[in-house]
């Protein structure tokens, strides 16, 4: 009898599909017995509001973009088949639709974060879904599992992602720095595509809210950082010392005072020491 293909299905909107989308798909074809692991990129999801969402093939060919970078373009791949089923989509459905299409050559495991647990008793027919489909859990930060333990897999040792499609779209709306949250390829897709065009300039943007909230030591520490990155460091210095005088205890602002102030006293001594 030929073996099955085992296949773990990693669903989700993927608006945009960033680092920590394929991280964790790597790992799980490092760590998990699979021989596929394939994101069904979502058209709809029914307990999601659809503000801000990009079109269905922007996404997908995002998706396509960042899996053939992945380390396992072979393994890691994108499906629309959600795109051809009725709407709303729900997991069961598009489950129920593999199964009788490809069930006799493929059997599959259902990947989702710890944040969507609690919420699985919300799912259409979620009865079916954790008795006929194993489930595996990656963790969240700040989300413990303690529900269907008996039902799930728990993927302790799976990597935490740092960042989310929302932090991606936020920044880019203000103008922020993506780089280190997309793959080259996708931001290339985005920019060229014109998705989430910055509103205003993320500068601009911190203006105005410490403006609005002079007091906001978070958001004077996070433009002080802005200045640092573009090398101005009497405006950087100037946000640090404003962040500690309203709270000392700031470590971090402390350490890029520091780190201004070696960096001013090593490129400009001969000011001092003409």
């Amino acid at each position: 009898m030929t073996r099955k293909k085992e296949v773990v299905l990693y669903f989700g909107s993927f608006n945009p599909i960033h680092r920590g989308h394929v991280a964790l798909a790597e790992w799980v074809v490092e760590h998990v017995a699979c021989d596929e692991v394939t994101l069904i990129v979502s058209p709809q999801n029914p307990l999601k509001a659809d503000s801000d969402l990009a079109s269905e093939l922007a996404r997908f060919e995002m998706a396509e973009l960042a899996c053939a970078a992945s380390r396992y373009p072979e393994r890691i791949r994108p499906s629309a088949i959600e795109f051809l089923l009725d709407k709303p989509s729900y997991t069961i459905h598009t489950l129920r639709h593999l199964r009788e299409n490809y069930g006799d050559r493929m059997h599959f495991q259902v990947l989702m974060g710890a944040d969507l647990v609690p919420q699985l008793d919300r799912w259409k027919e979620s009865e079916e879904l954790l008795a006929d489909y194993p489930l595996l859990v990656y963790p969240r930060k700040g989300c413990e599992v303690t529900q269907y333990r008996d039902r799930i897999t728990y993927l302790a040792d799976a990597p935490l992602c740092d960042c989310s499609s929302t932090e991606v779209r936020q920044r880019l709306t203000a103008g922020g720095d993506v780089r280190g949250m997309l793959a080259p390829e996708v931001l290339g897709y985005i920019r060229e595509k014109g998705l989430w065009e910055a509103k205003e300039s993320y500068s601009a943007d911190l203006d105005r809210r410490i403006a609005a909230d002079p007091e906001n030591v978070g958001l004077l520490i996070e433009r002080g950082l802005e200045h640092y990155r573009h090398t101005q460091w009497g405006k950087a210095l100037n946000d640090f010392h404003r962040a500690l005088a309203l709270d000392p205890t700031q470590e971090q602002a402390r350490q890029y005072v520091s780190l201004v102030e070696e960096i001013l006293d090593f490129r400009y001594k001969d000011i001092y020491n003409p």
